[in-house]
């Protein structure tokens, strides 16, 4: 049986690792990984139908109707003027001090993307306003595109978060309200650490400081950015106080973004919508897939008994907690680097959640750490797809971006050792509201 379980996990990971090097899709690659991995035991026939069945019972879930509904109102919120007011609000801010319009970008970026609930649309959003208005100031483009990419995964950490959604389900029932607790204290942490290392490289290079903003002007910005972070509270208040589940909470942040952005703003027209319906229909066809094709593969994985050999072999290495964190913290991040944060979570929160609860971890605290992680992954080549769309807004080349990157990477991964070994970063919220 172990030769068969060892064979299984030899041909999910050089099939996997073959498609994806010929550039084939992830999703079909995980897909036609999961059937050859199946064939192992059961005939063709067989397997290709089971595969069928799990990918629909993989989207069997109430939970997952939340996606297409957070998607539709990013996209609302996207093209409703949420950005430019955000970024007016994030000068009155930060702007005054040295290095001032980094700050602006980097909490223009977290709160774009904690009420988007995209990585990608903040950088573009943001980063199509702010790395010009850098520019024009005198900071590199190359600093100002580091600054923009690597900000712009904390919206993901930050609630309402799909990743978060995505997690419950892999987990097998983790709270969402807890989840979403957990996310704001590690996403303000990593916000901090990148201001620091910006504030440090502004110094050294010498970068301005912004224009201070008027008493006047700034009671202004606040009031117009109010109906936009509002969202925040109506959403994941809603979550929390258990108004409603995860899954209204789109629906209720939908109606919210609609009046937003084509009643009171009035940058949406009517006339957009069907547009707008017809990009979100195609980004969820490809999240879903994403989603099928990863629960198949997790399910198939769980059939070849392969989560339970590497948490026996992940166990043997050490019985040190501090060891294993560090080994889980480096293959998450390793295949953050050439996985796209879904089928991730889906993959192989399986096979190590079973090792961090035998250390004693909570699966929430676990939740927060693999995101993380994750999103330290978007902003790394060869795959990191907020660094690509980053990189694409400024039209700079990735070499260039890289350099003035690398300090902001530390800062992360400062913030990562520090929610990885202090349970409180992700616990104290949950448990101060009871779960």
């Amino acid at each position: 049986m172990i030769g068969a379980d060892l064979a299984s996990i030899f041909v999910l990971v050089v099939c996997f690792s073959f498609l994806l090097l010929l550039g084939v899709p992830i999703s079909f690659s995980i897909g036609i990984a999961t059937i050859a991995t199946l064939l192992i035991s059961l005939d063709p026939g067989i397997a290709v139908t089971t595969i069928a069945q799990r990918m629909a019972a993989g989207l069997d879930s109430f939970t997952l109707l939340a996606i297409p509904f957070f998607i539709l109102a990013g996209q609302l919120m996207n093209r409703g003027g949420i950005a430019r007011r955000l970024i007016s609000f994030a000068k009155v801010l930060a702007a005054p001090y040295p290095g001032g319009l980094a700050y602006v970008n980097i909490v223009a970026c977290m709160l774009f993307g904690a009420i988007s609930g995209s990585a990608v649309a903040a950088t573009a959003a943001i980063g199509g306003l702010m790395i010009p208005l850098m520019q024009k100031e005198g900071y590199s483009k190359s600093f100002a595109t580091a600054v923009n990419i690597t900000s712009s995964t904390t919206g993901l950490i930050i609630p309402p978060s799909n990743i978060l959604i995505v997690y419950s389900l892999a987990s097998g029932g983790v709270s969402v309200a807890a989840l979403f607790l957990a996310g704001y204290i590690p996403g303000l942490l990593v916000g901090m650490a990148l201001i620091l290392v910006s504030a440090v490289l502004s110094l050294k290079q010498n970068y301005g400081r912004g224009e201070p903003t008027g008493f006047k002007d700034s009671i202004m910005q606040l009031l117009l950015a109010i109906p936009s972070l509002f969202l925040l509270v109506v959403v994941v208040g809603g979550v929390v106080a258990g108004v409603f589940t995860a899954t209204e909470a789109s629906a209720v942040a939908v109606v919210y973004s609609f009046i937003l952005a084509v009643l009171i703003y009035r940058e949406v027209s009517l006339r957009e919508l069907p547009q707008i319906l017809l990009e979100t229909s195609a980004t969820t066809a490809m999240v879903m897939l994403l989603i099928a094709t990863s629960m198949a593969m997790s399910w198939t994985m769980s059939f070849e008994n392969i989560p339970q050999e590497l948490t026996s072999a992940l166990l043997s290495l050490t019985s040190s907690k501090f060891l294993l964190l560090i080994l889980i913290n480096l293959i998450l991040l390793f295949v953050g680097t050439f996985m796209d944060m879904t089928p991730a979570v889906l993959i192989f929160t399986p096979i190590l959640l079973p090792v961090v609860t035998e250390l004693g971890i909570d699966p929430t605290h676990f939740g927060i750490i693999m995101i993380l992680n994750l999103c330290i992954g978007l902003c790394t080549p060869p795959v990191g797809a907020v660094l690509f769309v980053g990189c694409g807004i400024a039209k700079a080349n990735i070499s260039e971006v890289i350099r003035p990157m690398l300090p902001l990477y530390a800062a992360m991964l400062a913030a990562l050792l520090l929610v990885t070994y202090v349970e409180e970063t992700s616990l104290f919220l949950p448990r101060l509201f009871g779960y």
